[in-house]
């Protein structure tokens, strides 16, 4: 780990956001990199790429700014005064808010708008930050059964570090409602992980923003599909057939080479699924009817259940007689969607 050795600069002040209008305060995000959008420069968000970040700093239109999670955000926005209440309770610590965006002195490009600042005992400032989650996703603040704050906000936190020039950042995370149901964390600055840090965000502007090349690719593949259909919008089927770069065609290549190797997985798979069934067989024909067997000898001590699951369907022919008979109603309830289907063939070989 790096030291904390005490570093000379202040961070400046961008603009005073107490009455900021948001379209406004989302201006002015766009004037930098701010902490929430460092981990998609890393290629750890799980919410954007980096090339959705360079959209959105350059204002380059996308076909549409998905908000399924706009309840979870808004949760957030709302429950964020209760959740700094309730570290204040639980810790002690006064905090207290700024209203002002911060950038780095040194790296101007750097932005800076926290949740709230901490006074500790000893008179040193720290960073509180406030998130909220589900019971389900507490994982995530626990890595090999050791506290730990998930990746994509311990950048956010060192990012703020690295702005305001302090040593400490706090989350207070609430996932149910009750005071004892918060998860809060402490991570210290470490100068060495800030160093590189640095340097990619300033890669990110000074080689994408500012010279309007768009970032490649390189994360989850299902992040990276989701950005391009959100960026080009629906397919069209009219559009003429297109060139591959040599660079497309060498991922086409290795697609193959890929499909190739999972279809032999799958058979494996396949093989080893078909065995289980099997055997599941076997041991739902001795339970019958029953939901419940044990087995307790020999020092061993097993519970097996075959519990019923019911919920309610509809078949494809009653959804089609739902549409014949009431057509008010199907066109109320039914929507559509768009899916695209990836395939890749070899066509044959080009006569001489």
């Amino acid at each position: 780990m790096g030291g904390t050795k005490p570093l000379s600069y202040r961070p400046q002040v961008l603009v005073d956001t107490a009455n900021l209008p948001e379209k406004e305060w989302l201006d002015y995000r766009r004037r930098g990199i701010g902490g929430s959008d460092a981990a998609a420069i890393l290629g750890v968000s799980p919410f954007s790429t980096a090339r959705d970040l360079y959209y959105d700093k350059l204002k380059i239109v996308t076909f549409e700014d998905p908000e399924d999670n706009w309840v979870q955000k808004k949760m957030g926005h709302l429950l964020e005064d209760l959740v700094a209440e309730i570290f204040h309770v639980r810790t002690g610590y006064e905090i207290y808010q700024v209203k002002k965006m911060f950038y780095h002195s040194k790296h101007p490009f750097m932005l800076a708008d926290v949740d709230y600042f901490i006074t500790l005992p000893n008179g040193e400032t720290a960073i509180l930050e406030i998130k909220t989650t589900n019971y389900n996703a507490t994982g995530q603040w626990w890595k090999d059964g050791a506290e730990a704050v998930p990746v994509n906000y311990e950048i956010q936190g060192r990012h703020y570090m690295a702005v305001l020039n302090v040593n400490h950042v706090f989350f207070c995370c609430l996932y149910g409602n009750s005071e004892q149901e918060t998860i809060i964390r402490r991570i210290e600055r470490d100068m060495d992980y800030e160093e590189e840090l640095i340097a990619l965000e300033s890669d990110f502007w000074n080689n994408h923003i500012l010279t309007r090349t768009p970032p490649r690719y390189v994360e989850d593949g299902d992040l990276v599909i989701e950005s391009v259909k959100n960026h080009f919008g629906p397919a069209d089927p009219n559009a003429a057939a297109i060139e591959l770069s040599l660079t497309s065609f060498s991922n086409v290549t290795r697609y193959l080479e890929l499909q190739a190797e999972k279809s032999a997985l799958n058979a494996e798979v396949k093989r080893v699924d078909n065995e289980m069934k099997r055997l599941q067989g076997r041991i739902i024909d001795e339970m019958g009817r029953c939901c419940t067997a044990v087995y307790s000898r020999d020092e061993s001590d097993y519970t097996i259940t075959y519990n019923p699951v019911q919920k309610a369907t509809i078949s494809k022919e009653n959804l089609f007689r739902l549409q014949m008979q009431h057509p008010d109603i199907y066109e109320q309830f039914v929507s559509i969607s768009e899916s695209r289907r990836f395939n890749v063939r070899k066509s044959a070989q080009k006569a001489a």
